[in-house]
């Protein structure tokens, strides 16, 4: 995405920033860690467990106002190179490939009596830190595991450039209004998300797996299919013309084809169980 891919209009700039605060949500890496959060707190903690997908994104959402204002104030003293959207668009397409693959393999290769778990890049690259950090139980610990998690290209430079276009209509203050908004709407989703694997806990363990299995295939199979826009964007003109302007339709398809996935694994799960 580029500024040009943006509205011009304040009013259909914020609606197209706030589903794309919903669409982040439902990150691989942000799906993952909140699936550890809660699992963990709801053994030891199961008052924060409920809550851990909403912490998460307020200390995510917190960075990126922080850069939206940062941004905002520095926009008569810097313009983006027109490398970096270029590279930006690259970097994305690889990691939604990426992520697509692993999360279908980890479904594929799942026991029939296994749980599925979203994969994400950032949980593998910390490692050991990141089982660590999965067993935050304090609410602030957890708004910080969600701040630590914003400090990424892909959620900096969205957040810059949104940041960017909104300071054209008035200063920093429209910015940091686009920022609030984009952390609104990761909010819901993250909060549903975490709702709905603290459900699943506590149900049974059929629900849990089948549940889980179709969350699965859902982010595999978006992260596959943005990811092949993205590149379709990049070779050939055509199709950069043909989306130019869509990203409000492409960012509603995406939330509601996982949102659909929500309700098709829950009912599935449901059935299963009273059979």
């Amino acid at each position: 995405m580029t500024a040009a891919d943006l509205p011009q209009e304040f009013a259909a700039l914020a609606a197209v920033v706030l589903l794309l605060g919903l669409k982040h949500g439902f990150d691989a890496d942000h799906l993952a860690t909140i699936d550890g959060l809660t699992r963990y707190n709801a053994r030891v903690q199961p008052g924060l467990a409920r809550r851990c997908g909403s912490l998460f994104s307020l200390g995510h959402g917190l960075v990126v106002i922080a850069v939206a204002l940062g941004v905002s104030t520095l926009t008569a003293q810097w313009q983006v190179p027109a490398w970096l959207e270029s590279f930006g668009a690259w970097i994305s397409i690889a990691f939604l490939g990426g992520l697509g693959i692993v999360n279908l393999r980890a479904v594929l290769s799942a026991a029939p009596d296994e749980v599925v778990r979203p994969v994400g890049f950032k949980g593998r690259l910390l490692g050991p830190m990141f089982r660590r950090l999965a067993t935050a139980t304090h609410p602030l610990v957890i708004m910080g595991v969600g701040a630590l998690f914003a400090l990424s290209f892909d959620t900096i430079s969205q957040a810059a450039l949104f940041a960017l276009t909104g300071s054209q209509f008035g200063g920093w203050q429209p910015a940091v209004l686009l920022g609030l908004l984009f952390m609104l709407g990761m909010l819901v989703t993250d909060g549903l998300n975490g709702l709905w694997i603290a459900r699943l806990i506590a149900g049974a363990d059929d629900m849990a797996r089948i549940a889980s299995r179709v969350m699965g295939l859902a982010i595999a199979a978006v992260s596959l299919c943005v990811a092949g826009l993205g590149l379709a964007r990049q070779l050939s003109p055509w199709v950069a013309q043909w989306s130019e302007g869509k990203e409000l339709l492409f960012g509603a398809l995406v939330v509601v084809a996982i949102l659909n996935s929500f309700w098709v694994g829950s009912r599935l799960a449901a059935a299963r169980t009273a059979s």
